[in-house]
């Protein structure tokens, strides 16, 4: 697919105070895009549409230049000890995505020019906790991948970490577009992960993403430039013939990733879930997805915060599990899995 080009940019006035922010706004401004401003990108008014739909599919291919004043990070357990905020929202229209509810009103991508000050922090968080290493995920609110072609801000923090002593990066995307990134000098210290799934569930719930092969291949590019690899398997679903789809799933990548960068690879494997009001703002916004959220079918799991989440009931996780433990272990018996939830 063709790299994600905003339809609609907001430029924060001091996000100009940055390097990145004018270089960001002479690009568009070559591009022949619409460039608004605006007092904060918290606070993005004015995007077009007749309805509420229509404004939210408009919002998405909206990019709003900014600043990140808030530099505390979040911490981003299981998969490392902090999130580091490049980026929030994301272009893809994945129904069944977390981001869904927790951007809410705000389904617009923010990028940050401030790259410095953020390193600044991060570097604050190694240094306390030295000599153990310090993980930072950088996909907690966005698909960084998904803009890096155009801010380059990715390319810069796997440059930055892996200089570091103590850091390692991590990431996810379900996009393909990693050629600007191949020859970043990465020193072994950032692992970069690939969304995968069926082919029911990529065709079904995943529009405006790549498609599996096209991530699949991206994922031998990077393996092949010295990266750490990894596969989040997310979120595993139980559709009609689902042993069917994973098995295919695990067969292309079987075919494509070569034997010799086995080794290392990582699986993350996350149940589908989903919360009460992810449900309502999903069906508000794909009333036709096919999507199954019947509480009936589920068990309730207490989460953080006192929202729970609805999974699958004990004996059909137990299922999938094991047979998705079970396609790992006979494609990719030199990997590991890092946990399942």
């Amino acid at each position: 697919m063709k790299p994600f080009v905003p339809q609609l940019v907001y430029i924060e006035p001091k996000a100009l105070e940055y390097p990145l922010g004018l270089e960001l706004k002479e690009k568009f401004e070559k591009m022949g895009m619409e460039i608004r401003e605006t007092t904060s990108h918290n606070q993005v008014r004015n995007i077009p549409g007749d309805n509420d739909l229509q404004k939210y599919r408009n919002a998405k291919s909206t990019l709003v230049v900014g600043i990140r004043k808030t530099l505390k990070f979040d911490t981003s357990k299981p998969s490392a000890e902090y999130a580091i905020p490049l980026a929030t929202g994301c272009m893809g229209h994945c129904h069944y995505c977390y981001l869904q509810t927790t951007l809410g009103s705000k389904p617009y991508i923010r990028a940050y020019v401030n790259v410095d000050d953020i390193f600044e922090q991060a570097q604050k968080y190694m240094d306390e906790r030295a000599p153990e290493i310090t993980r930072f995920e950088a996909s907690c609110t966005s698909d960084i991948v998904g803009i890096d072609h155009l801010t380059h801000t990715l390319k810069k923090t796997i440059e930055f970490i892996g200089k570091s002593e103590y850091g390692h990066l991590r990431f996810t995307t379900k996009y393909e577009h990693v050629d600007h990134l191949l020859d970043a000098d990465h020193r072994g210290k950032t692992r970069f992960r690939f969304s995968i799934n069926s082919d029911y569930v990529a065709k079904n719930f995943e529009p405006g993403t790549s498609t599996i092969e096209e991530r699949i291949n991206a994922a031998v590019k990077v393996v092949e430039a010295g990266y750490p690899l990894g596969f989040v398997l997310a979120p595993l679903y139980l559709h009609e013939n689902w042993q069917e789809g994973y098995l295919e799933m695990f067969k292309k990548l079987d075919e494509k990733v070569p034997e010799k960068y086995r080794k290392d690879i990582t699986f993350e494997l996350i149940q589908h879930r989903y919360t009460k009001p992810a449900k309502k703002v999903i069906e508000k916004r794909y009333p036709k997805s096919k999507l199954e959220m019947d509480e009936e079918k589920r068990r309730y799991k207490w989460g953080r915060y006192g929202i729970g989440k609805y999974i699958y009931p004990k004996d059909e996780e137990a299922e999938l599990r094991s047979t998705i433990e079970k396609y790992i272990e006979n494609y990719f018996p030199e990997s590991r899995v890092e946990y399942f939830t």
